[in-house]
Formats: structure tokens, sequence, C-alpha cells
């Protein structure tokens, strides 16, 4: 069994996180529900400055080590692990912070976990040929069972497995949004993804 898992959002809780940014540095105050939008420079109506700001505070190595653990998420992937699936951390981070995000998954008892940078969103200047970098091709060749992701803007990364079950966490910013197909199923927590994995 291979399992793809999203970082953000889904093991941890990064939007969390921009919520009290965003308050503490810009004076906005949106709450966390209120995120209609993956997009955060819209869900927090920031201009380009501040949202770069943002994103180049949040992904500095104190920021993504004191992210909060989505709860159930280190049980759940670890008790995959100790069932002998093969389990793969696909984030879209930057490379530039797979080391911080290696060092928050061993942290958090997660250090059997499989971790790649993968540049989803086009925000990555990579290094070629690394081990855990991720280019689009090298993606495209493997093969996942099931899928934990929140973001409606990776679906896109599942169109070349035809039988991968999609287990879409519930976040605001998903809510609204159409799934592709049949495949794809709304998980109000990680108790519902291990069961329907079973």
């Amino acid at each position: 069994m291979k399992i793809y898992v999203d970082f953000d959002d889904c093991l941890c809780e990064t939007a969390m996180y921009f919520v009290r940014f965003v308050a503490d540095n810009f004076g906005k105050d949106v709450p966390y529900e209120k995120m209609a939008f993956f997009d955060m420079k819209k869900s927090f109506d920031l201009t380009d400055e501040q949202y770069d700001h943002m994103m180049e505070e949040g992904h500095k190595n104190e920021s993504l080590l004191s992210l909060e653990e989505t709860p159930g998420a280190v049980k759940s992937v670890n008790g995959w692990i100790d069932r002998g699936y093969d389990v793969s951390i696909i984030t879209g981070r930057p490379f530039g912070s797979f080391d911080a995000s290696r060092e928050w998954l061993d942290r958090h008892g997660l250090e059997r976990a499989k971790l790649y940078c993968l540049n989803k969103y086009g925000r990555d200047n990579f290094i070629k040929n690394s081990v855990f970098n991720l280019e689009i091709e090298d993606y495209l060749k493997m093969h996942f069972d099931f899928a934990v992701e929140d973001s409606p803007t990776a679906f896109r990364f599942f169109e070349h497995l035809p039988d991968l079950k999609v287990m879409v966490i519930d976040r605001p910013w998903n809510r609204d949004c159409t799934f592709p197909t049949d495949r794809f199923c709304r998980c109000f927590d990680w108790e519902t993804i291990v069961r329907l994995v079973k």
C-alpha cells in the first residue's frame, strides 16, 4: 500500500500560524473559518509586499518547527508504517525548507516517513538531481493507492492515477470546491481517514 500525505494543514496546522501572523504583523483579523481561499494572499487581502514578507517569515526554520500537529495525524501515519505501508510526505514547501521540515517530522515521531519537496505551486528554484527534490516528471512516475490532501489546487497532481482514492481533509478553503471525481472523499478528522484506508 502506497500513501501520499501532504504536509501543511494535513500533518500540521499551518494556516492557524498564518492567521496569528497576519494579526500580529499587519493588524488584520481574519478568523481561520473565514479563510475561503487556498491563496492566502487573497484570503488575508494582502499586498504583494505583505504576502512576500509573510511567506519568507513563515518558511524560516523557527516558524516551521513551531507548527502544531493536526490532531491524530502522527498516530495515524505511524500506524500505517507499522502495518508496512509505504508513506511519502509530499510537500509544496520550497526545497530550502527541507531540513526544518524533516526535523519537524523527526521531533514528532515520524522519522520513518519519507519526505519529498515537489514544486506544486511554482514557488521554487530546484536543485537538480536531489534525492528529496521531485521534478514534476519524476513525481508523475510515482504510484499511490491513497492520498491525503487539503488543497483544491493540488488535485491536478492526481490525474495520472485513475484508481487513486483521495481523502480531502475538511478545511475552510476547500468547502466550496467541486471534487473532480467520486474517488475524492471529504474527511473531518484523521480517524475517518484511517477507517477509509482500511
